[in-house]
């Protein structure tokens, strides 16, 4: 597990700042700064406050307080995506349940979900678009090459979203199953921080 020191190295290094400029930033003596990121003291509450606000993240993010390793829910938490095939919006609402009920308690499950989840809504919305202007145009009954060339345009569009979600769980399970690095969905957008 990494320490609180490494990772105030890295989001500090992440922003561009040296050790001098966090401290101005945080107002926090420059000691204490050079003290948490080589080990030697643990952060008060108030200093890690500080150093969160300047280095624009939340001290959840740094601390892990009593948090666990679990890579088999964090596999489990990708599949259940695919459950849409079975439960309406099942994607987002199973995950949304083991994201909010272990977020605290489960390493990387936080931000993992939280980029799981928005990748899902945004899916949802694009794939719900795209059957409803299949079903517009199949009730018009547009005929007419440039609507049937349309019309297999939305099919396809819809096919390759179905495509891209299963494989894009699939393959983040199976990443995470082999503890090989991973990086989960892309965050496009941020409906849920």
């Amino acid at each position: 597990m990494e320490n609180i020191g490494q990772k105030i190295i890295a989001l500090r290094k992440l922003k561009g700042y040296t050790q001098e400029k966090l401290a101005e930033k945080a107002k926090v003596n420059l000691r204490t700064i050079q003290r948490i990121e080589n080990g030697v003291n643990k952060p008060s509450g108030t200093s890690i406050k500080l150093i969160c606000e300047a280095l624009e993240t939340v001290p959840e993010k740094i601390i892990e307080y009593g948090k666990k390793e679990d890579s088999k829910l964090l596999v489990i938490m990708h599949l259940s995506v695919i459950s849409y095939f079975f439960i309406p919006i099942g994607n987002i609402l199973i995950p949304l349940v083991i994201w909010l009920s272990k977020k605290d308690k489960i390493i990387k499950l936080d931000e993992t979900g939280t980029r799981l989840l928005n990748f899902q809504i945004l899916w949802t919305i694009l794939t719900s678009i795209t059957f409803f202007a299949m079903l517009f145009t199949a009730a018009l009954k547009l005929t007419g090459p440039k609507n049937l060339y349309f019309s297999n345009l939305l099919l396809y569009v819809f096919v390759s979203l179905h495509i891209i979600n299963v494989g894009m769980a699939i393959t983040i399970a199976f990443k995470i199953k082999k503890k090989s690095d991973f990086n989960s969905y892309p965050n496009l957008i941020r409906l849920i921080k």
